[in-house]
């Protein structure tokens, strides 16, 4: 839609000119703002940009609490809660709503720095990350199986990667009051360990083994009743994976729901290894950044 953006301000700046002779700067800020309303967030504020009636118009409160997710109240007493002291910005009654979508739109860590909450940009809707340090792996403490490893390309700097295991699990569990809708929860993984030498890109596969010859299983649950569960096999090195666990329905905001998920390869007449676990994100349903592999049901 963004590339409609410039089509409809040359479009209505004509209309204005056949009508009369007045440009978008003569619109009303009122009209401005109902053209607004059919805008996603980062189109408003490329529209802002042309004139007065829009730069005006977009900075009314009813066009970016319709943006919001309806719970947003909740949502900013959540981060609130998880800055410091709740600290972390202008008084409630000071805020304007546009900027409440911005606050919200930008990551914040909670339990630790383990996990974060923002909204992605566009459509306003919730998405959360876990780390690898927030969830429950089989053997993470024994290092001759798991390390945790730095690195650029986790938005949490660091990384679990395990060199080789029999039984390996990695479980999690989150409970939070997600605004109604449908989400798509994923882990995100990556077979083989990847490094930069002389500025590239590289990616070691010396450790990969034991992922052909049985699917890793993935499970999702949660406290209403919902459950998902699939398998894949993992023979993708070299890339940032996606693996789509399953999707959940919010059907309210008033009570939290709580979510269990899992992934396994717990046959142990072979070793596995060479993988790493960055990740669990919960995103909007038809929302993702990256490759997306859907498992088996």
């Amino acid at each position: 839609m963004g590339a409609g953006v410039s089509d409809l301000a040359a479009g209505m700046e004509a209309v204005g000119k056949v009508a009369g002779g007045a440009g978008l700067g003569e619109l009303p800020e009122l009209c401005a703002a109902e053209v607004l309303l059919h805008l996603d967030a980062p189109e408003i504020c490329r529209l802002a940009r042309l004139n007065r009636a829009f730069r005006g118009a977009a900075a009314a409160d009813f066009v970016w609490e319709a943006k919001l997710p309806e719970n947003y109240g909740y949502l900013l007493d959540f981060v609130d809660g998880a800055m410091e002291g709740g600290g972390g910005g202008r008084q409630r009654s000071l805020m304007g709503k546009k900027e409440v979508y911005a606050r919200l739109a930008k990551a914040v860590p909670f339990d630790g720095g383990k996990k974060e909450l923002w909204l992605e940009k566009s459509k306003g809707g919730v998405c959360i990350a876990l780390s690898s340090k927030s969830l429950v792996i089989t053997g993470i403490d024994d290092r001759r199986y798991w390390s945790h490893m730095p690195t650029t390309e986790s938005r949490f700097h660091s990384v679990a990667y395990l060199q080789q295991i029999w039984w390996f699990e990695v479980v999690g569990e989150l409970e939070f009051c997600f605004p109604a809708g449908t989400y798509s929860l994923y882990f995100r993984l990556h077979l083989g360990k990847a490094s930069t030498r002389f500025g590239r890109r590289v990616c070691s596969s010396e450790q990969i083994h034991g992922w052909d010859k049985k699917p890793v299983r993935f499970q999702l649950s949660t406290s209403d009743g919902q459950h998902a569960l699939s398998q894949c096999y993992l023979d993708e090195p070299g890339s940032w994976i996606l693996y789509h666990v399953g999707d959940f329905v919010a059907s309210t905001t008033e009570q939290p729901i709580k979510l269990k998920f899992s992934l396994a390869q717990i046959d142990c007449t072979h070793t596995k290894g060479g993988l790493c676990v960055d990740s669990v994100l919960i995103y909007p349903k038809g929302f993702q950044q990256e490759k997306v592999i859907s498992s088996q049901k």
